[in-house]
């Protein structure tokens, strides 16, 4: 069985790393040995012996009919959908691990690969190595899908954990995680949230089988989360996490990336570091979670070489998957109901007032040395908060709350 891997950067090297050091186990499960027949992309690599594979020019894959699965790591939207749609239409199945394709063009490539009685399989784009699109796809078929929440980029969930357990700076720790090589020289996809935001869009269009746009999802990153919040959250029994979240309420379907408080109650609350965890809630199994290496080399190209492996059993064979082109309508963000951490400038004594003034009750937290306090609201709708808040002088943060 002949693949080729499009983009040899750390996630293709790592499916050829994959493809070899696994070879007779792979073997036995395709039915038959997997090789890697070409590698395309611009660079050459001397010394490499991937180097006798590397071809520059993408037709010789697409003219081959030896090859009958095509590997897509190469990133971005283009040129990776225009390779991906003349792979699916010479009667390749593809495997990616490619979230900002699949999150754009999803729809488009599965309908294509359905037409051409194919595959397009995509487990490595969300969660890395962990296995959360064909539990969803087959597994969890049977329930009615009522709120997928996920820690989904390993970057900001190292910041945080470092800023909560170290007491680092959000700059201090922007450096040590670039430093690492955990964050990119431009880190804006994972600190402002896009990254999680393509992941939760998939994982929603999957779940309510209908498409979810990411440009819809209300989107909010971890750059104005401070060490001052992490003493707040300490002093609480809490803990501060970048969650993408979608939620089923009645007939009406809420997503969002943004910074979240919660407690050790939470089945999220333990999960530190560079890792990703994702709770998945269906009506009649409850709580399910997902928890691993959600980004690096050989993780994710474990991902995607299972799905090489489903699409190897299956050739000629769409496997199908439940998401409709038709396009998912999400409520308003303001309409949902929630608590909020709020930090004010001044003292206590001068701005409860105020504070109660607009809130109603609210539960007070104040650290020593600090001119200012903080407090937590009642449940309210983010408009009423939002309204609410814009009256008051001297708001310093607001962190939502899920406890």
């Amino acid at each position: 069985m002949k693949i080729a891997i499009m983009g040899y950067g750390t996630i293709g090297s790592g499916v050829a790393a994959v493809v070899e050091e696994n070879r007779e186990s792979i073997s036995r499960k395709v039915g038959e040995p997997l090789e890697v027949k070409y590698v395309l992309d611009l660079r050459e690599f001397p010394g490499d012996p991937i180097q006798e594979k590397i071809v520059h020019d993408v037709d010789v894959i697409m003219n081959d009919p030896e090859v009958a699965i095509v590997v897509e790591t190469m990133g971005g939207v283009e040129p990776a959908r225009t390779f991906v749609k003349k792979a699916l239409s010479a009667g390749k199945s593809v495997a990616t691990s490619n979230k900002e394709l699949v999150a754009k063009c999803g729809t488009e490539l599965l309908d294509l690969a359905k037409e051409n009685q194919v595959s397009f399989l995509f487990e490595a784009s969300v969660g890395g190595g962990i296995p959360i699109i064909r539990p969803l796809n087959q597994c969890l078929t049977a329930d009615e899908i009522m709120e997928i929440t996920g820690i989904l980029n390993g970057t900001t969930n190292y910041m945080l954990t470092k800023m909560d357990k170290e007491g680092m700076t959000f700059d201090a720790v922007l450096k040590e995680a670039q430093e690492k090589g955990y964050a990119e020289k431009n880190p804006s996809a994972d600190i402002d949230g896009f990254d999680a935001c393509r992941k939760i869009a998939i994982l929603s269009s999957l779940a309510y089988g209908s498409q979810v746009d990411y440009e819809d999802i209300y989107t909010e990153g971890i750059t104005k989360i401070t060490d001052t919040d992490f003493k707040y959250a300490n002093k609480m029994g809490t803990s501060i996490k970048l969650f993408g979240t979608s939620r089923r309420v009645g007939e009406q379907f809420y997503a969002m990336v943004a910074p979240v408080m919660i407690d050790s109650s939470h089945p999220l609350y333990a999960v530190n570091d560079v890792f990703n965890g994702i709770m998945v809630e269906g009506n009649m199994v409850d709580k399910l979670m997902f928890y691993g290496r959600g980004a690096g080399s050989l993780p994710t190209a474990s991902a995607v070489v299972a799905d090489v492996i489903e699409e190897a059993k299956n050739l000629h064979t769409t496997l199908l998957t439940s998401w409709s082109t038709k396009k998912l309508a999400l409520a308003d963000m303001g309409t949902y109901s929630r608590k909020f951490f709020v930090r004010m400038a001044g003292k206590r004594s001068e701005k409860a007032a105020q504070a109660e003034a607009a809130f109603g009750k609210v539960t007070y937290i104040e650290l020593e040395g600090l001119d200012e306090f903080a407090f937590v609201t009642p449940e309210m709708k983010e408009s009423d908060y939002m309204e609410k808040a814009a009256k008051l002088c001297g708001v310093l943060q607001m962190i939502r709350m899920d406890m």
